[in-house]
This record gives structure tokens, C-alpha cells and sequence, in this order.
């Protein structure tokens, strides 16, 4: 028999209650269902064969108790072909990526000492706590330092990031899920779901880059979900996402911007996007003013009485749209754990805005009460008391409990009901929260950076959809080798994309952010000559801004230093198998030097490497307050005045290794807004024909140079 899988049950359910839930909810009767697997908050049920997909679908996001389940079907039968086959193979490259990162983690902590895992940047060690508190939205905080009190060594765990907390000494020990709310140079605090039993008896702790788990569940279900839908819009939309239906437009309307400085491709897009039935791709190149698009486009359905939906890969993408949407003064909240977002923004997340509603104040006072009716019942009193008073209190609290717990959810059920737009990431959408809620639009921003099966979680729950992105930059980070060469790493985007062009396409051209001759020759490779740069930033160079002294590093958008023939051998890392390059750190020293030195502030300046090796070493050679140094992935989505790029690859095979994904290098030349400054080999590189022309490119402008002319072989 098929399978349906119930999730967030209450630890109190009972199979009865399940039977009377598919029965009351889902409309089957208990007489057809089969075998109920009851454990830790989850069932999996055997219901006839025809039903699954019916039966999920009633009961997701419904109430069982005081719980909303989630709930979706696996089945490998009546599935029409080309659906089958596209969504089975998603599953099973997803369990090939969850199953390559839950091994990557485990070999990394296993091969490496505790001092070498600090180095990866994905742990944190020799920690001791400086202090705990409660907040945000209930959870616990737990603010630790250096055992020494010296600042925090680079590291990844970052504002948002997964984290396993556990004690330093002890592997044995519990390990304490949890997620990164703040960080400093001194400290990093963590909110834990609750207080580790250890905590009183440890004494130095760690800190371990974690998987998301829920994660990988939530897209496993959506994959199975949209598999089995029928009769339904979201069978509609899946359909029209596989080719298998015409994707339709309605009329475009010409209707008056929210934002007046928008561009004509900007408008042009929007207006293209609402028109929209089914979907509709806006593609924004670097420095077009994508997110600015997006936000146009959210006002816009808004204002038409729309509830939307707005999601991207990333908190920290998330956050983007979100902020913007704030400052416009739209009725925004963000769901997900208030430690993944931005501090500035943690007032407007659902928890915390739950915990300040007046009806979760008074539900918080039942619970007091009730505490003290339980102790009071409990109490040792010299005189004996009433037949049934202690029953009495017990049961009064009882119900003021049941109290508190409904005002609680009224006042989240308030709080999402009258905003005009929630915003999560892709995969933080939980059916236990929304319930069975729908949109009328979803955008995706940055959906280039997700792998399909992210950007199915949203569809479940939209009437249209508008993805965002751009397939010209880095795509989704894919862990398992196998899975990316089976495609895994394709982002839905760039499927579509590929397969009806500008039938569902509008391209952003506009751009402001790079000087003419650092856009250029991307615009060649990679957007048809389309892009053009905004008058605003066409002929900036960094001697325009105020403090900075005029000369020729200062004074030119593009330089070229080639390293050719003179002896700057790359070499693997010591114990490792990134790539690092000695003496072309050491030109890339002396340059940004050259660039402080005119004056040019160091927050102002980013260096970036392709390979990890490279960038540990630039940043002990270069520990320079606000400089930022980092790799191509890492400042995908940022920009600086200032790049410097060193390519690192010197051999005299002519390997580049991953550097000849195209992709990565458009990402890492368009960071730049005055001046870009790339050092390299030519005699290594000039065997991919892309930097062939990119080299020849440089020549053209008058910015090449080797390291013979600037004297500094």
C-alpha cells in the first residue's frame, strides 16, 4: 500500500487520534487503512492505493490537536511518465547531496585536529561561555569567547549559520543543535533551542559548521507532493515548468511605479512579470538593479489586492528584500529562527513580534498562574485540605494552560493574516506554521543560487511564480561529485531559461555599479554586448573619490599583471588539496599596499582568490582592519571599490582546475565599481580560450602589464 508521512505530531498522539484525523480531515474511513507506524513525533501510514496524494493534501498544514502537520505521499505508481521520471531523479540526487555533505562534515572532523578544523573556518574551538540569557522567541542564549580572551580567528560561522555546540574535550558528549545570532571580533553568540544538561559541569566548548537537516525533509516532501498532484493548480503549474503545458501571459498593463527611478528595462520587466500566469523569469545581470526590480514588482501585485510570498536561497538574500520592503513601508514579516537574521531586522520576525503581542503578554501572565495553582496543589499544609481541592487546582490549570496556548496561536495566525507579504528562505517554509495558506505570487530571488528541488518548497503554495537571478554567475554549491555530473547543480532558472528564452525572459540591462572597461568584456562573454553602463558610474575611477591620491593605479578602471616566466609556481597546500600561489601573494601585497598608500580606505579594497589555500594565506599576510579578503563565493552579490584578483594557477601543463567554470571568473571581475586588478599567468591560462580572450581583451585597453614592467618580479 502507498505511503502518507505525517510530521510535528504531538509526542501524546495516539493511533486512534490519527485514525480519527484521516477519517474527520482527509475523509477516509479507518476500516481501509493499513498498518500506523507511530514514533517521536512522526506516523507513516498505509491508506489504499489512489488515495495518497488526496489524503497528504487534505491534511497537510491542518490541525491535529493543538499541532498543524505536515504531510506528504510517496508513491512510485500512477505517475504519468515524464513527471515520474523528472521528480525521482531530483529525489535521488538530493539524497546523493544530504548523504555527500553528512560524510564531508564527519571525514572533516575525523582527519582534523581540533586546531586544523578551527583553520577550515567551520569549527570553533577552546570556547568558554561568558554568559546565558533567554530571548529570542523563547530560546537560550549562549555568548562565548576565546578560553584566553583573544579575538575570534577568521572562521564561516557567520550570522545564520547551523551550528553543533558541544564540549571541547568530550566526543561522547551531547551535541547541542543551534544557530549563530551575532558575532563580533570578540564573541559569538548562539541561540540553542534549550539549556545543554552539561552546561554546569563543562567548562571548554566547541562549535561545528552543521547541515540542515529539516531542510533536505521539507524539499524530499515537496518533490513527492508535486509529483502526485492533480486537479489542482499546483499540477497546473508543474506541468507548465516541464513543458508539458504553454506557459500563458496575459495583456501587459502600463500602470504608475511605485519607485520613479526606475529604467525603462526595469519597468519594462515588471510589467512583464504581472502580466504572468503561470511564471515569468527576470534575469539581472551584475549591478542592474535586480532586487530593486523585485521589490517594484512585490508593491506592484500588493497594491492589486495580491498576497505574496517571497523567498531566496540565503538569509542573507532574504534580508535584502526584506529590509527594502520594510523602508517601502510594507506590511512584511519574516518568518525563520530571528538568529538567521539581521539584527537590525529581528523586530519584524514572527517570533519576536509574537512575543510582544498583547495576547501572548496575557497568555504568559495564565501561565504564571497556573504555575502557582500546580505548586499550590502540590504544597504540604498542616491542615488537611478540601475533598478534591487539590484535583481542582489541577484541573484549573490545566485549563489555563489550554488558555495560554490558544491565545498563542491566535496571535501568530493574526500576525501572518494581515501582512501583505511573508518572507522566508526557500526551504524555511513549514506547513506546521502556515497551515494550509496559499499566495498568489512567490518570488524567488537569487533562485540561481538554489538547486531545483529549494524552489518546489514556495510552488507548493503559489498561483504564479516569479524567479529572479542570474545564470551567467556561480549556480547552486552542489557537494557530491556524482550528483553535479548528473546535473544536480542546474538550477531550475537556468533550466527554464535555456528552454524558452525570452518567451519567459526579461533581461535587466542598465547597470550601476562598474566603470565602462571593467564591464565590458563581461558583457561580451556572457550578456550579448547588451549591458550598458549608467552615466552615473561609466568613467568613476577610485582618484574621484574624496582623500584618494591621483595616480596610475588610481587614475585607470583595469590592470593586468602577468607572471609569466617569472618562476611564480603554484604549489598544493601543505596537508591539503587547495592551491596556493607564494610570490603571487606577495604581488598582491605590495599592490593593495600601493592602493592604501594613494589612500584608498581599506573597506574600500577586497582581494579574492579561487582557492581556499590562497586566501588563508593573503589574510595572515594581509591583517588589515576592514580589508576583506575571501573567495569568488563568498562575495557573490557584494561589491567593493576596489578588486584585486589573484588567479593563483602557474604550471607548465596549462591546469586550471576549476577556474575554467566561466562563471566563477564573470563573478569575480564585476565585484569591482572603479578598479579591477587581476593577476595571473597568461602562459598557464591562455590554453582555455575564454581567458585567451580575456588576456587579448585586457591588451586592447591598454591594461596589460607583466611583472618585468612593474619591476616587481
Amino acid at each position: 500500500m502507498p505511503l502518507v508521512y505525517l510530521r510535528s505530531l504531538s509526542r501524546r498522539t495516539k493511533t486512534s487520534d490519527i485514525l480519527v484525523f484521516l477519517d474527520q480531515v482527509g475523509g477516509l474511513k479507518g476500516t481501509r487503512v493499513g498498518r500506523i507506524e507511530l514514533q517521536a513525533g512522526e506516523a507513516a501510514i498505509e491508506v489504499p492505493d489512489g488515495w495518497e496524494s488526496r489524503v497528504a493534501k487534505a491534511l497537510n498544514g491542518q490541525l491535529l490537536g493543538d499541532r498543524r502537520v505536515q504531510a506528504w505521499a510517496e508513491s512510485p505508481a500512477d505517475v504519468r511518465s515524464g513527471a515520474e521520471d523528472h521528480f525521482a531523479r531530483l529525489t535521488r540526487l538530493l539524497e546523493l547531496e544530504s548523504k555527500a555533505e553528512a560524510q564531508e562534515a564527519m571525514e572533516r572532523n575525523r582527519r582534523l585536529s581540533a586546531a586544523d578544523a578551527e583553520r577550515t573556518g567551520t569549527s570553533l574551538v577552546d570556547l568558554v561561555v561568558l554568559d546565558e540569557e533567554a530571548g529570542l522567541g523563547g530560546r537560550y542564549l549562549v555568548r562565548l569567547i576565546k578560553r584566553k580572551g583573544s579575538p575570534l580567528p577568521w572562521t564561516r560561522l557567520g550570522v545564520g549559520s547551523p551550528v553543533v555546540f558541544s564540549a571541547h574535550a568530550n566526543k561522547s558528549t551531547t551535541a547541542y543543535r543551534g544557530v549563530v545570532c551575532e558575532r563580533t571580533d570578540g564573541y559569538l553568540q548562539v541561540a540553542l533551542a534549550s539549556m545543554p544538561d552539561e552546561m554546569a559541569e563543562q567548562e571548554v566548548w566547541r562549535l561545528d559548521l552543521s547541515s540542515d537537516e529539516v531542510a533536505v525533509d521539507r524539499q524530499r516532501a515537496a518533490l513527492s507532493q508535486v509529483r502526485l498532484a492533480r486537479g489542482e493548480r499546483l499540477a497546473e503549474l508543474r506541468d507548465a515548468l516541464l513543458g508539458q503545458r504553454q506557459i500563458q501571459f496575459n495583456a501587459e498593463q502600463d500602470e504608475p511605479p511605485f519607485d520613479a527611478s526606475l529604467n525603462e528595462t526595469q519597468r519594462a520587466a515588471v510589467r512583464f512579470a504581472l502580466s504572468a500566469r503561470d511564471l515569468a523569469l527576470i534575469h539581472g545581470p551584475p549591478g542592474t538593479g535586480k532586487t530593486t526590480t523585485v521589490v517594484e514588482l512585490i508593491r506592484r501585485a500588493i497594491r492589486r489586492g495580491e498576497k505574496v510570498l517571497a523567498c531566496a536561497p540565503s538569509n542573507m538574500a532574504v534580508d535584502n528584500i526584506f529590509e527594502r520592503l520594510l523602508d517601502a513601508k510594507v506590511r512584511a514579516v519574516r518568518l525563520g529562527h530571528p538568529g538567521r537574521v539581521m539584527p537590525e531586522l529581528r523586530a519584524h520576525t514572527l517570533d519576536l513580534l509574537v512575543d510582544d503581542h498583547p495576547d501572548v503578554r496575557l497568555a504568559r501572565s495564565l501561565v504564571k498562574e497556573a504555575m502557582s495553582l500546580f505548586r499550590q496543589a502540590d504544597r504540604t499544609t498542616r491542615a488537611k485540605p478540601a475533598p478534591g481541592a487539590r484535583r481542582e487546582a489541577r484541573q484549573e490549570a490545566k485549563s489555563l494552560l489550554a488558555d495560554a496556548k490558544r491565545l498563542e496561536a491566535q496571535a501568530v495566525e493574526h500576525i501572518l493574516d494581515t501582512a501583505d507579504v511573508l518572507c522566508a528562505t526557500t526551504t524555511g517554509l513549514d506547513s506546521s506554521l502556515l497551515g494550509t495558506r496559499r499566495f498568489d505570487l512567490a518570488v524567488i530571488d537569487e533562485a540561481c543560487q538554489s538547486t531545483e528541488p529549494g524552489c518546489w518548497i514556495p510552488l507548493l503554495r503559489c498561483d504564479r511564480v516569479v524567479l529572479s537571478g542570474d545564470h551567467c554567475q556561480l549556480p547552486p554549491t552542489v557537494v557530491s561529485r556524482e550528483a553535479a555530473d548528473e546535473g544536480f547543480g542546474r538550477s531550475l532558472f537556468e533550466r527554464l531559461a535555456t528552454a524558452h528564452g525570452s518567451l519567459i525572459t526579461r533581461r535587466l540591462s542598465l547597470q550601476y555599479r562598474m566603470h565602462q572597461a571593467i564591464m565590458d568584456f563581461s558583457a561580451e562573454e556572457f550578456y550579448q554586448s547588451e549591458l550598458e553602463a549608467d552615466a552615473t558610474v561609466r568613467n568613476h575611477v577610485l582618484a574621484d573619490l574624496p582623500g584618494v591620491l591621483a595616480s596610475p593605479l588610481t587614475q585607470s578602471p583595469v590592470d593586468f599583471i602577468d607572471t609569466a616566466g617569472a618562476s611564480f609556481d603554484e604549489e598544493l597546500e601543505p596537508d591539503g588539496e587547495s592551491r596556493l600561489n607564494r610570490q603571487e601573494a606577495g604581488l598582491v601585497c605590495r599592490k593593495v599596499q600601493e592602493l592604501l598608500d594613494c589612500g584608498v580606505p581599506a573597506g574600500d579594497i577586497a582581494v579574492i582568490a579561487p582557492y581556499s589555500a590562497q586566501v588563508r594565506l593573503l589574510r595572515e599576510q594581509l591583517p588589515i582592519a576592514g580589508l576583506e579578503i575571501d573567495s569568488v563565493d563568498g562575495f557573490q552579490g557584494r561589491e567593493k571599490e576596489a578588486v584585486v584578483i589573484s588567479l593563483v594557477r602557474s604550471n607548465p601543463q596549462g591546469e586550471i582546475g576549476f577556474l575554467s567554470d566561466e562563471r566563477r571568473m564573470n563573478v569575480a571581475m564585476t565585484r569591482a565599481r572603479r578598479k579591477l586588478l587581476v593577476i595571473g599567468d597568461s602562459a598557464t591560462l591562455s590554453g582555455n580560450a575564454f581567458y585567451k580572450r580575456m588576456i587579448e581583451y585586457f591588451e586592447r585597453l591598454g591594461a596589460y602589464r607583466t611583472v618585468w614592467e612593474e619591476g616587481l618580479s
